[in-house]
């Protein structure tokens, strides 16, 4: 089936993208349930507590509302990560805010987390729990537009999908929300996982909490977020959100388009951050890669420079759900080349990236 879907893309590209994906989700949803797909072992990795059966996920973003999780890990995704959702239903941004950049292979979106609340995703994920689906998922929370506490909703996220979730993510480095970012300042940082901590502790012991930042970040702010994760022990980083910059190489008509930017151009800016994230981390806890993934070759990458798993969502967006198999058939393949693990390839190049210039955007 997901080979039919691979087959609409030339027709999908034609939609409105933000009509396209809904289209795509709808689709998802009507199929019948899948088995899990059987990995080689050697594709399977141990983060934060939990057992994956291989590296490549779903990033936030594309199934906001918690609808198609099972349909995801059934095309052979080794967890999928839903939301972002908001404790209240709210709009999001006016539309069109989905652009995609077929001449440069990327999105700008924003979204502005659009949700329906808390209550419709909790009671799919309930549902999902109840009737012993496997596979990882993880909930992205994040926080209402016109919140006066932004911390009191990620707390409430965690209070609310405790019992359903593998692990948490608290997104706050989407570009979509005003202010949202600046919770990345290590003050504000600090406090807000003071607070989400203690909720998950109470609400959730053992569920992992992961922490996803933004490319954007200048290094010694950088350097703040790692000192505030590694005093809070967080279980992870994801690393890294879309970016508010734009390279000079950008040739689509939309590259003027407000939002956050993602796929291809992303790549360099994402992993240069990963790298960096990964050497100031020093082992405290895993890293995700996420950013700019479209073939075997840039997950190798992203491996190599420091992360555990990775997580793709524009990558779909022109190459299908079939680039999920390809990933997969290229790290056994290098694998088997150099007779290794994937916990050797991990990080073995981020000192050699943080060396080289900086990538130019």
């Amino acid at each position: 089936m997901s080979r039919l879907l691979d087959l609409a893309l030339p027709f999908a590209r034609m939609l409105d993208p933000e009509t396209a994906h809904s289209l795509s989700i709808r689709a998802l949803s009507c199929l019948p349930p899948r088995p899990v797909p059987v990995d080689d072992s050697r594709l399977k990795v141990s983060a934060f507590g939990l057992a994956f059966a291989n590296p490549v996920g779903l990033a936030a973003g594309f199934d906001k509302e918690a609808e198609v999780p099972d349909a995801m890990l059934g095309a052979g995704f080794g967890f999928v990560e839903v939301g972002t959702i908001t404790p209240r239903p709210q709009p999001g941004n006016p539309r069109p805010r989905n652009f995609r950049l077929v001449e440069d292979r990327a999105v700008i979106n924003r979204y502005g987390f659009n949700s329906g609340g808390h209550g419709p995703a909790l009671a799919r994920l309930a549902a999902r729990t109840k009737r012993g689906a496997p596979g990882i998922v993880g909930v992205n929370v994040g926080a209402n537009k016109d919140s006066t506490d932004r911390a009191a909703d990620y707390v409430s996220g965690i209070r609310a999908f405790a019992g359903v979730a593998s692990y948490f993510t608290a997104n706050v480095s989407s570009p979509n929300t005003p202010g949202l970012r600046d919770l990345q300042e290590e003050h504000a940082l600090d406090e807000l996982l003071a607070r989400v901590i203690a909720a998950r502790d109470e609400a959730a012991p053992g569920v992992p909490l992961l922490l996803k930042i933004a490319p954007d970040l200048a290094l010694p702010h950088l350097d703040g977020v790692v000192s505030v994760a590694r005093r809070r022990r967080i279980d992870g980083l994801i690393v890294s959100n879309t970016t508010i910059s734009r390279p000079p190489s950008l040739r689509s008509p939309f590259k003027g388009e407000t939002g956050g930017l993602s796929g291809r151009p992303l790549f360099a800016l994402s992993t240069r951050m990963l790298a960096e994230t990964y050497v100031r981390v020093d082992g405290a806890f895993p890293l995700i890669g996420v950013g700019g993934i479209d073939s075997a070759a840039t997950a190798l990458a992203k491996i190599e420079a420091g992360a555990s798993l990775i997580q793709l969502y524009s990558g779909l967006v022109y190459e299908g759900l079939g680039l999920v198999e390809k990933i997969k058939d290229g790290l056994r393949a290098k694998l088997t080349r150099e007779n290794t693990t994937l916990a050797a390839l991990a990080g073995r190049r981020a000192r050699e990236l943080v060396a080289a210039p900086f990538p130019v955007l």
